[in-house]
């Protein structure tokens, strides 16, 4: 079973690097994302000299009629080839789930996310800031993608995790760049997380958007126009939708050739990824983006 998963893997591999057609049963959407990722690099001139596919099984059922459910992980890796001829890895991890009858494969997939409640729950919350100002701090980029780098594709046991993991994921990295916490046990208000309670803001995407915008004490940030202005542990947030409710956040951890960020991400683990999505199965054509300069209380960002 695990080679014939993986096997489905390396087809959407050598079409995204060959061209061919995929052979094996695909969503529409799958293989839209892997047109969309060729497109995407071909417009950066950045060139994917090799592919490669690991699945990892996680769950098996047989059904009534003899049909087989499984879920499992595959983890992706890309060889980029950067305009200067330098190289560097990109890599994701999708939670996947395949149908199989007789040994076949009928169908393959993408999971969906099951979001959290509190994603609907505060959809429409409006952020009120507090006047606590707490210590001053000096925001340690190198060492918020330090954490990123070690903890894109596994979580750290110290906090609590969930299915959809994006916005937790970035909360770590800024604390393990000093950035100070503040607001608790209010968990509409603030930035903040404790063993078994945390604010909106820490969790959900919308909700640590609003806060970046906003925070005048503790974690702030500066809304920037271009993504090109973006530093190494500096923020993006996403509307897949252009809906007004913002779904996703990643970290700058890089910068390719041309000067445009890579991001690190949970949810859907990745490193080193373009920072558009153009080529992620929740992008829309109406997708919008926030792009947040951590500040600090440097001179130069006062």
């Amino acid at each position: 079973m695990k080679q014939l998963l993986e096997q489905t893997l390396e087809d959407r591999l050598v079409y995204l690097l060959n061209g061919r057609v995929i052979k094996k049963p695909q969503l529409l959407s799958d293989v839209e994302a892997v047109e969309r990722k060729k497109e995407l690099f071909v417009r950066r001139q950045v060139e994917i000299v090799k592919a490669k596919a690991k699945a990892k099984l996680l769950h098996s059922t047989i059904q009534d009629d003899g049909a087989q459910h499984v879920q499992y992980l595959a983890h992706l890796t890309y060889v980029c080839k950067d305009l200067d001829d330098s190289f560097y890895l990109e890599e994701q991890v999708e939670k996947r789930e395949a149908f199989l009858y007789n040994n076949m494969l009928v169908k393959d997939r993408m999971m969906q996310d099951e979001l959290q409640q509190a994603e609907h729950e505060h959809e429409h919350e409006r952020f009120q800031d507090e006047e606590q100002f707490g210590r001053a701090f000096h925001y340690d980029r190198r060492a918020a993608v330090q954490y990123a780098e070690t903890y894109w594709n596994k979580r750290n046991p110290a906090y609590k995790n969930f299915e959809d993991n994006c916005t937790n994921f970035i909360s770590q990295c800024l604390k393990a760049g000093n950035a100070p916490t503040r607001g608790y046990p209010n968990r509409g208000s603030g930035w903040w997380v404790r063993p078994h309670t945390w604010s909106y803001s820490w969790t959900v995407a919308h909700s640590m958007k609003n806060y970046l915008a906003n925070s005048k004490a503790g974690l702030r940030a500066k809304k920037l126009k271009e993504v090109q202005e973006l530093q190494i542990g500096d923020v993006i947030c996403y509307d897949f939708e252009g809906d007004g409710r913002y779904n996703h956040t990643t970290i700058v951890v890089d910068h390719d050739k041309g000067g445009m960020p890579l991001v690190n991400a949970q949810t859907y683990d990745s490193r080193m990824r373009y920072w558009s999505y153009e080529d992620s199965t929740a992008y829309t054509p109406a997708i919008r983006y926030m792009f947040f300069h951590i500040l600090d209380d440097a001179a130069k960002d006062r």
